[in-house]
């Protein structure tokens, strides 16, 4: 991301209702990530219990094994966002700590 959120403002700007905020950011991004992999586990043992207790009906285990690799991919996308969203509310917070109180 070229240009960040909060490049528009300058660290002697922020306050601490800003700071807070950030810290919400943090909790609300964190939540989101654990979302994304209990969706993932949900999917996974989904497609598992599918495939175990229909092996009799093909299309019941193909849509079991359809579940296993959109459970992973749900996942890893999930963490990327996490990790791309955190540093970029480290950045902020980095910004706003080495600017001190105004």
């Amino acid at each position: 991301m070229k240009n960040p959120p909060y490049s528009q403002f300058s660290p002697e700007e922020l306050v601490l209702r800003d700071e807070l905020a950030i810290d919400r950011t943090l909790l609300a991004n964190e939540r989101t990530m654990l979302a994304y992999l209990r969706s993932a586990v949900a999917l996974v043992l989904a497609g598992v219990s599918m495939m175990h207790f229909s092996p009799d009906q093909s299309w019941f285990w193909l849509l079991g094994l359809a579940c296993l690799p959109t459970g992973a991919v749900a996942g890893v996308v999930g963490v990327v966002r996490y990790w791309r969203t955190n540093r970029r509310i480290a950045s902020v917070q980095r910004r706003s700590k080495t600017a001190g109180p105004g």
